[in-house]
């Protein structure tokens, strides 16, 4: 297994298409596997309506729980083992995770995927909807309940094939991967120790698809919240800019987020400002959900906030862009002072040789099947995911979910023919992975 980061010459070839080694047609094992996803598609697409009517918002902790319900039997059934890991202590519901035991010596994969999704019980996107041969919506059709299907549909194909018996596999499903609980030192321990455990892991959120190719994912930027509160004089604005008045909190709030806008860039980097509120009062509410403010054009405003997130590939180059921003935010200006929050939640999955050989694996999965090779997919292409809290310990690949269209809202649209793909991709690339000896460690 190979951590380090990519050398310069590896990271401008990085966006290079992996070129696989020549594979033979599937063999009479990977045929019954293919053929399997095939024939079991409706009673799949029948699970995934099930799933996608059970509403599990996060927040929705019965829901999230029913999901766990409905699933336990699907996995048991192949031989898995499944345990619930309640997560009240950090205000969610729970994980689902499953283990299946195989052959002592081979390659521990884990699987990763999520039962939760971001419609919670009050919102008006609630049912599954087959709009087309190829297409459905519903919340959570893709993102993640189609992932988890693609996983299960390639999980009974191994069984049937009769490679699954001899693979060590470990499965978690987190119950809140849209808004993690926190402290997330608890709310991703066991997601993270089973990373330690693995040899490999596979995510099984969407796959991305750029120009109309299949694309693979191997890198994931972090995702971390940020938030600026300036507090300042308040008085009539007659005496604006004056020594004793100053200039109020919403004119160095611009400033400083123009001076992020201009002195943070670099690849790979983003930073969105998602909300700002100013006035007389002005306050986000802790939810970050909505913003509440009071004041007149003729009253100099004493407090402004903006809050934000921060996106990198790198821990240095969140370091770098956190360096910078406190920088701006103790800039002095008239009348005030200006401070800074910062709360970590996702880290960055980097794009490293070990997952660039995971993909190379796929891509003869690829030939194999007779489908286009997976280019690698640029990371500003993509969010946040769990996977990169295991990635720093174990070689990994994402986006082995379907692809979709409109995700986070309520035209949430499901490619039905891609969870066939992906499952079957899946199902070869575990097999395959699952028969090569296990990391010394």
């Amino acid at each position: 297994m190979i951590k380090a980061l990519l050398s310069a010459p590896l990271a401008l070839s990085l966006f290079l298409s992996p070129i696989p080694a020549q594979a033979a047609p599937p063999s009479k094992t990977e045929q019954t596997m293919i053929a399997t996803v095939d024939a079991e598609a409706a009673r799949h697409l029948a699970l995934l309506e099930k799933l996608v009517n059970q509403n599990s918002g996060t927040r929705n902790l019965k829901g999230v729980r029913a999901v766990h319900d409905m699933l336990v039997p699907e996995f048991a059934a192949l031989g898995f083992t499944v345990r619930w890991v309640d997560q009240a202590a950090v205000g969610r519901a729970g994980h689902f995770i499953a283990e299946h035991k195989g052959k002592k010596g081979t390659k521990r994969l884990l699987l990763i995927g999520h039962l939760d999704t971001v419609f919670e019980l009050d919102h008006p996107f609630q049912k599954f909807e087959r709009i087309s041969a190829d297409n459905a919506k519903g919340p959570g059709a893709a993102d993640d309940k189609g992932g988890i299907i693609s996983m299960l549909a390639a999980l009974r194909a191994m069984h049937k094939a009769g490679t699954l018996k001899d693979a060590n596999i470990e499965i978690v499903l987190t119950g809140d991967e849209e808004e993690a609980g926190l402290p997330l030192a608890i709310a991703r321990a066991d997601l993270i120790a089973a990373g330690k455990r693995a040899d490999a892991a596979l995510d099984f959120e969407g796959l991305v698809q750029d120009g109309g190719r299949d694309m693979g994912s191997i890198a994931r930027r972090s995702a971390g919240n940020w938030k600026v509160t300036v507090t300042a004089r308040s008085a009539h604005s007659s005496g604006i800019f004056s020594a004793a008045a100053g200039e109020g909190a919403i004119y160095p709030l611009a400033a400083i987020l123009t001076a992020f806008r201009q002195e943070l860039p670099e690849p790979n980097l983003t930073f969105n400002v998602g909300m700002v509120a100013g006035g007389a009062s002005a306050a986000i509410a802790p939810s970050g959900a909505n913003a509440e403010a009071t004041g007149k054009s003729n009253i100099i405003p004493g407090q402004a906030v903006a809050m934000g997130d921060l996106r990198a590939l790198s821990p240095e180059s969140i370091a770098r862009a956190e360096a910078k921003m406190r920088a701006i935010v103790a800039r002095p200006f008239n009348g005030g002072t200006a401070t800074l929050e910062f709360e970590d939640k996702y880290p960055p999955m980097a794009p490293t040789e070990g997952n660039r050989a995971l993909l190379a694996k796929l891509n003869r999965v690829n030939v194999t099947l007779g489908l286009p090779e997976m280019p690698v997919l640029d990371p500003l292409k993509r969010g946040a995911g769990d996977v990169s809290f295991v990635a720093v310990d174990v070689d990994s690949l994402a986006g082995l979910g379907p692809a979709s269209s409109g995700d986070h809202t309520a035209d949430e649209t499901v490619d039905i023919p891609s969870l066939w793909r992906q499952a079957k991709r899946a199902a070869l690339l575990m097999t395959r992975l699952s028969r090569e000896p296990a990391i010394k460690r």
